[in-house]
């Protein structure tokens, strides 16, 4: 795994139990996007997306979750076809198993009443 060598990643390859490769931007004086262009670009809009998104309230207990939907989101930020967008939605809908609200509010990690 190559990264930026931001030090939250260390541990993320620990428990994935990767080989990771830090860049050290600032000694190869190249640009990010240069350097690590899709690695750049995903990390960039991950952390964006975690922050405006989820207001940094994200738990590891969700982490597969808060995945899944940056994926299907980042996957069809170029979508021409918004229906198609909305088939897919329903369709990863569909295929859930179902979540009741009382599952939910007592299995979040403080966030539920």
């Amino acid at each position: 795994m190559y990264t930026d060598g931001e030090a939250s990643y260390r541990g993320i390859a620990r428990r994935l139990q990767l080989r990771h490769e830090p860049v050290n931007l600032v000694a190869s004086r190249r640009h990010a996007s240069e350097a690590l262009p899709a690695v750049h670009q995903v990390a960039s809009l991950l952390k964006r997306w975690l922050a405006g998104t989820l207001h940094d309230g994200q738990s590891a207990e969700h982490l597969a979750y808060y995945l899944d939907e940056y994926t299907f989101r980042f996957n069809r930020r170029r979508s021409r076809s918004r229906g198609l967008l909305w088939f897919r939605l329903v369709q990863q809908a569909v295929n859930t198993d179902p979540h009741p609200l009382a599952v939910l509010t007592t299995t979040s990690s403080g966030h539920g009443s």
